[in-house]
């Protein structure tokens, strides 16, 4: 049996309708003649097949209703729930003639057989590419076309598809479309057809698009409207519509108005003449700009007003920006101190201000960490860590850490104000103690540190951010002297100034794609150790991102340093440059690269160069990156560029929420005696 569809309203009538809000997607225009259709609210598709499944397995036919030609358009119920794809379920009543199709005859009604759906009709539409997709992921049929099932069930899918298929057109503005299923098959054939002939009629088209009341805006109205674009003459899209008025809502909160609000929209469709007249009134609630901040009774046991201004990225008399108003309520979760936050506009006595009200719920302050590892490099490690981040009011940390391992012990104690001043700024002072046993050195050291910079993070990714810093060490180390390789311990007392400056023309911390990054690192230093002299390493960087396609980046890097003022021997072996590792020369172990001694141990050197290149290919959430990495030291104060250390290998990528993570596998191309011959280095984020 052939089955044809029919709709219940004929072109050339008028109707007024008022959708309901969409909280998700667009709404829908629908006609009724006489009595108004009943409006089905969204169901899961499964119950929806069923619920319709079971209406047209209980009858063959059905008798059209006869139409009244005198009765009109009345207003149709509002929407009020809408399916991920803005497109609202429509009345499932559906109609039926017994026509028997030919090519039916052929197919055994009650064999179970396997289908394919073919849409037929929709390439000439510019919207084919949408409705294709939105039906595949809508559709009763394509849900379940991997199921062997007999020609009735088929029919009854069919059913639920042609009604989708119907207000998916609708959806896009073909109010006239038709569409007729018909099953084609042979018996014994693997497979049958079922295909939708559509016939999707003219385009309606807005008439006119009126928002009342927005002109209360006065000299910012034209600004306004241009963040609806949606024009006269433009389809009569729902998805559109709904878009152009999120976008509106959003606009208006981030040029100044926080009290704005849209009301609800009317359409009249014309089917005469094919067109619509939409109207969606707004009230903008007048132009605001930031006053103060209002921290509640109770919150300010976290941190007070001042501070959460201080977090802010917007000052008093700035125009209003619900997007700064997120971005606060974002960072304020971010210190870790907060679990939840309102923030709430309120009118003030200056009607051109207004502040926001902040209330938050306290998170724990304490945490306790612990970590558990081992690299080739570096050895077993076990790692634990106390803190408490809002001891020193607001947000003044104290934190202990404690190393244990076969390579490295080490333990210290630190106190941390972040937002310290402006927002993203971290004053930092530590007393610590570490026994560090490398190949490279061996070093047992005990000092104090102090650092004042500004970060970059994934919420406020910035173009520049610095470090200054403070180093007093005592550190007494293991070092080779003369031709020999004759060991010795030396004790170096030093003092230090770190600084850096960076510079980040990229849109990602984790996975850069595009743009170039820069870092200059100086750090004068001086070392009392057979008399008292001066030095200062300086290490530059650099590296770019160059995208080949949507799915391929080229990345290279280069690294230089150098250290003037002091000859190798005198720079204590922990202050010397090294090279090797996941972060540095991948194939090759931790600093092995370089100049060694007598006993095959690096010895490191006053000048480095590095380079690396590679092509990051990305498929879904994976990731294939081939590298080639080269290095080398050299106790000159310039690098020649001679003696070359070559590593290459595969990494592979796999493309989390919080970024990639990353596995390399590296292999050195022209090794020294001792380098392995295969390393492994696992990480989160790219390798630069």
């Amino acid at each position: 049996m052939a089955i044809k569809h029919y709709s219940r309203y004929q072109p050339g009538m008028t109707g007024l309708i008022k959708p309901g809000r969409a909280y998700f997607g667009s709404f829908m225009l629908f006609c009724a003649l006489g009595t108004p259709l009943p409006l089905v609210a969204q169901t899961p598709a499964d119950t929806l097949a069923e619920d319709v499944a079971n209406e047209v397995e209980s009858l063959t036919t059905r008798e059209l209703q006869p139409l009244d030609a005198n009765a009109g358009f009345a207003e149709s119920e509002p929407l009020t729930e809408f399916d991920d794809f803005g497109v609202a379920w429509p009345d499932m009543s559906v109609v039926a003639d017994s026509e028997t199709a030919a090519s039916r005859n052929a197919i055994a009604i009650n064999t179970e057989q396997r289908y394919s759906v073919v849409l037929r009709g929709l390439d000439n539409l510019d919207e084919a590419g949408e409705i294709r997709s939105q039906f595949r992921a809508l559709s009763v049929l394509r849900e379940r076309d991997g199921d062997p099932a007999v020609v009735a069930q088929i029919d009854r899918r069919a059913d639920v598809d042609r009604e989708l298929l119907r207000e998916l057109l609708r959806s896009h503005g073909y109010y006239d479309s038709q569409v007729v299923t018909e099953l084609s098959g042979e018996t014994g054939q693997e497979r049958i057809e079922v295909i939708f002939d559509i016939e999707a009629g003219p385009l309606y088209r807005f008439a006119s698009v009126d928002l009342p009341g927005l002109a209360a805006a006065g000299d910012r109205t034209d600004e306004l409207r241009e963040q609806f674009p949606v024009r006269e003459d433009d389809p009569v899209d729902a998805a559109a519509v709904t878009s152009a008025q999120a976008n509106l809502a959003v606009e208006l909160g981030n040029r100044g108005y926080p009290f704005a609000e849209m009301g609800e929209e009317e359409v009249i469709v014309d089917h005469a003449s094919r067109i619509a007249r939409l109207t969606l009134p707004v009230e903008t609630g007048g132009e605001r700009s930031f006053g103060g901040i209002r921290v509640e009774q109770g919150a300010d046991e976290l941190f007070g007003s001042d501070h959460v201004a201080t977090i802010a990225r917007f000052e008093p008399g700035e125009l209003y920006s619900t997007g700064m108003v997120d971005d606060l309520r974002r960072a304020l979760i971010q210190t870790g101190l907060v679990s939840r936050v309102d923030l709430t506009p309120v009118e003030t006595d200056d009607p051109g201000l207004v502040d926001i009200a902040v209330a938050m719920e306290p998170a724990p302050p304490r945490t306790i960490s612990g970590e558990i590892g081992y690299s080739t490099g570096e050895g077993a490690r076990v790692e634990v860590g106390w803190e408490h981040r809002n001891l020193i009011r607001p947000e003044g940390a104290l934190a202990l850490r404690g190393i244990l391992g076969t390579d490295e012990q080490f333990a210290s104690v630190s106190l941390r104000r972040s937002n310290f001043l402006e927002r993203d700024q971290i004053l930092t002072a530590q007393l610590f103690a570490s026994n560090a046993n490398r190949d490279a050195f061996d070093a047992r050291t005990a000092g104090f540190t102090a650092s004042f910079e500004r970060i970059s993070n994934q919420l406020w990714q910035k173009q520049w951010f610095w470090s200054l810093g403070l180093e007093l060490l005592a550190s007494d180390e293991r070092d080779v002297v003369g031709a020999a390789g004759m060991r010795q311990r030396e004790t170096f007392l030093i003092g230090a100034i770190p600084m850096s400056l960076n510079y980040d023309g990229t849109r990602d911390l984790l996975n850069p794609e595009s743009g170039v990054r820069l870092s200059a690192f100086v750090s004068p230093e001086l070392s009392f150790h057979d008399g008292t002299f001066g030095y200062a390493r300086v290490q530059l960087d650099g590296s770019a991102y160059f995208p080949l396609m949507d799915a391929l980046t080229f990345a290279g890097r280069i690294r230089l340093g150098g250290i003037p003022g002091a000859s190798t021997n005198n720079i204590a072996p922990s202050r010397r440059f090294y090279a090797g590792g996941g972060g540095s020369v991948r194939g090759y172990s931790y600093q092995s690269i370089g100049p060694r001694d007598a006993n095959n141990d690096p010895i490191g050197g006053r000048s480095l160069v590095e380079m690396a290149i590679e092509a990051r290919y990305r498929f879904g959430n994976f990731g294939i990156v081939p590298f080639i990495d080269a290095g080398a030291i050299y106790t000159d104060l310039y690098p020649d560029f001679s003696n070359l250390r070559f590593g290459t290998g595969l990494g592979f990528r796999y493309y989390s929420n919080f970024g990639p993570i990353r596995l390399d596998v590296g292999t050195p191309l022209n090794p020294q005696p001792g380098d392995p011959v295969i390393a492994i280095y696992v990480s989160l984020g790219q390798a630069f």
